[in-house]
């Protein structure tokens, strides 16, 4: 069922005023204001009305890294949050079956007589600084995190960083959503939106541009994980036990970093349809920007480029040497000249580089977010924008908690809840509770071109076009 939900007052106080507020900001953070002052531009903010979906002539899908909603957003207004009564459920110890006295922690800049509750990581890591330790986001650790709904175990499934999945930011302290207060009107939260499948960034960012599983026909024995007959895993590994590969592997295309041969194996190019695939097939223009992408072709990556996130590279139509790779997987900085010459194609995914992508340990909040308030302002100043769609969403929870339950879909998932962000002249504007998962991106794709769909999955999702953005049924 769909709420929406009006956020015309932000953070306690009218959108006018918090738009004065962001004209005061230091030097440092210009790049917070508006491009232009939306509450008054009737142009822009109306445009969409009940136009036809054909009226949406560009998607773009900026995909950021490893957090859930009640993690940056659990104080947005109007959205389901950190005030709901969920949100008040003490992490349990599966040793005691008991909730912990006090959050254990291995993060040495955070307290360990924490009590047992959401608490603010700002108190001791600022959101312009790293935190020191990842948090555990693997396909078999969110099953047990999730623990068949309770979302009680985050704190007891986290190898490393324990008591810090606990943990959020203020939602006010945000760089994005200071930006999204000035242009509210165009701004649709969703807070029941789901990432599309169990584990880490590896899977999730395939499903996004396919809503399936690779597989590793043959895989050595070494790589897979093992389970007992209840389907609990009692040893770790990159592939299940039947050889779907759903923890971070590399593709036998390039680029690829070295591995170790005796503990991994490079994946074998995929054959099954993706979205880039539905799209050339109906003459759609598409492309993959990724930051850092030319500097790792050519051989000498950013430190923080992450291989694993670069899905099209793990498929046979992409494969190295082919055109379609050429034509459609490019560098983020050929999307900035596009998007500000007004030739961006139809549909656009953007990978910021590492530091740019709000993954903790090595990359902060304040430095990536930024970084996607400056791609939403070359996509707002193009001569595109009156018939675009932005969603800005996250790849996955990267371990952290969240108190909403995702829904039962298949055995893929979805796993936990994570922010999704509208920005367009359609959008409804307040917070969307409709039920999604990613692989709803790809629905909206398959319905504004009229591609054949991907699969069930994608079939199943609630309608994007209608619920969050105000196109006609």
């Amino acid at each position: 069922m769909t709420k929406l939900r009006s956020s015309i007052f932000v953070f306690g106080a009218p959108v006018a005023a918090a738009t004065i507020a962001l004209g005061a900001c230091s030097s440092d953070d210009t790049l917070l204001s508006p491009p232009y002052d939306a509450a008054t531009d009737a142009t822009t903010s109306d445009a969409g009305g009940e136009a036809p979906l054909s009226a949406l002539g560009h998607v773009v899908v900026i995909f950021l890294e490893n957090h859930s909603f009640d993690n940056l957003y659990g104080g947005y207004p109007g959205a389901e949050g950190l005030d709901a009564a969920g949100a008040k459920i003490p992490q349990i110890d599966p040793t005691t079956n008991q909730p912990y006295a006090k959050l254990p922690q291995t993060d040495t800049s955070i307290p360990t007589d924490l009590p047992n509750q959401v608490f603010d990581i700002t108190k001791y890591v600022p959101n312009d600084k790293q935190t020191l330790q990842d948090v555990t986001h693997r396909y078999y650790q969110e099953q047990m995190q999730i623990n068949d709904g309770k979302m009680d175990r985050f704190v007891a499934y986290n190898d490393a960083s324990k008591g810090l999945s606990f943990g959020h930011y203020p939602t006010a302290d945000l760089p994005l959503v200071a930006f999204l207060n000035g242009i509210s009107s165009q701004v649709t939260v969703c807070d029941h939106f789901f990432h599309s499948v169990f584990g880490g960034s590896f899977l999730n960012h395939i499903w996004l541009v396919s809503a399936a599983t690779p597989v590793f026909p043959n895989a050595p024995d070494f790589m897979k994980a093992q389970v007992d007959k209840q389907g609990k895993m009692t040893k770790d590994g990159i592939l299940t036990p039947d050889g779907y590969v759903v923890n971070t592997a590399f593709s036998v295309n390039t680029p690829h970093p070295a591995i170790d041969t005796a503990t991994n194996r490079y994946v074998p190019s995929q054959t099954y349809p993706t979205i880039g695939d539905r799209l050339s097939d109906a003459g759609v223009d598409w492309a993959w920007y990724s930051g850092g992408w030319n500097d790792a072709l050519a051989g000498h990556p950013d430190v923080t480029f992450q291989y694993h996130h670069q899905p099209f590279a793990y498929f046979a139509t992409f494969a190295d040497g082919t055109p379609a790779k050429a034509k459609h997987l490019k560098d983020e900085t050929d999307f900035v000249t596009a998007a500000k010459a007004g030739t961006l194609p139809p549909v656009s995914f953007v990978k910021p580089l590492g530091i740019n992508n709000e993954h903790p340990q090595y990359a902060t909040i304040k430095t990536g977010e930024q970084h996607t308030v400056e791609l939403i302002r070359d996509i707002m100043g193009s001569p595109s924008w009156n018939d675009t769609t932005i969603i800005v969403t996250y790849d996955e929870n990267g371990g952290f908690w969240d108190h909403v339950a995702p829904p039962k879909t298949d055995s893929w998932g979805p796993g936990s809840r994570v922010p999704a962000i509208i920005i367009s002249p359609f959008a409804k504007s307040g917070v969307d509770s409709t039920s999604y998962d990613t692989t709803a991106i790809l629905k909206l794709i398959e319905k504004r071109w009229n591609l054949p769909t991907l699969n069930n999955r994608v079939a199943g999702q609630a309608d994007l076009s209608t619920h969050a953005l105000k196109f006609a049924e």
